[in-house]
């Protein structure tokens, strides 16, 4: 099965001012595919060949293939981190996850304030998410370089996620990681964390 890079949810300017055209130019255009060229080439003529994109991440990581996992990860981290975003995101979310929210962090402004305390403390490169539990409650954790939760029994389901690698905000924001994670709370994608937590 041949990986392909996918189009961006948006027009390359529609995340502007927050994330720049510039950025997605370089991140999506030529990071992102870099990972699913290289990925492309570790697999061909070999078993994981035929393997789904999320089984394959877990069979490379199963079988100690450091290499495959990290590029093949970052593919699938990179897509889900386009559809966290939204020109018509931020603002709060509303209905069950809103309440799954207070339930679990008190409240939005203390979910918020430490999932960018959580995402600004990732001491080098990696990604910050917010999960569902199996027992329905909400968590915040962090994954370092290309780790993802979908890897890992118990770690949670994805509803949405931040980069933090520097090339996620460089361009933009230079090394202010923490104005890169407020100004990212006004394009969070809230109608697809829903769809995630209700799927």
């Amino acid at each position: 099965m041949k990986h392909e890079l996918p189009s961006l949810p948006y027009a390359i300017d529609a995340l502007a001012p927050h994330v720049s055209a510039e950025t997605l130019e370089f991140h999506h255009g030529k990071h992102h595919k870099a990972y699913v060229d290289k990925t492309n080439a570790l697999i061909e003529g070999t078993e994981y060949e035929k393997l789904s994109l999320e089984d394959l991440i877990r069979k490379a990581l199963a079988d100690g293939n450091k290499g495959l996992f990290n590029q093949s990860a970052q593919v699938w981290n990179h897509t889900f981190y386009w559809n966290s975003m939204s020109p018509n995101g931020g603002g709060k979310p509303s209905g069950e996850l809103a309440d799954a929210i207070e339930r679990s962090f008190g409240s939005f402004d203390d979910f918020k304030k430490k999932f960018i305390e959580t995402s600004v403390g990732n001491f080098g490169s990696g990604w910050g998410w917010l999960v569902k539990k199996d027992d329905g409650s909400l968590d915040i954790v962090q994954t370092d370089d290309a780790d993802t939760p979908i890897a890992h029994e118990g770690m949670g389901k994805p509803l949405f996620t931040c980069d933090v690698w520097e090339h996620a905000y460089y361009i933009d924001y230079r090394n202010a990681r923490p104005k890169y994670l407020e100004s990212w709370f006004d394009i969070v994608n809230w109608d697809f964390a829903l769809q995630n937590f209700r799927g």
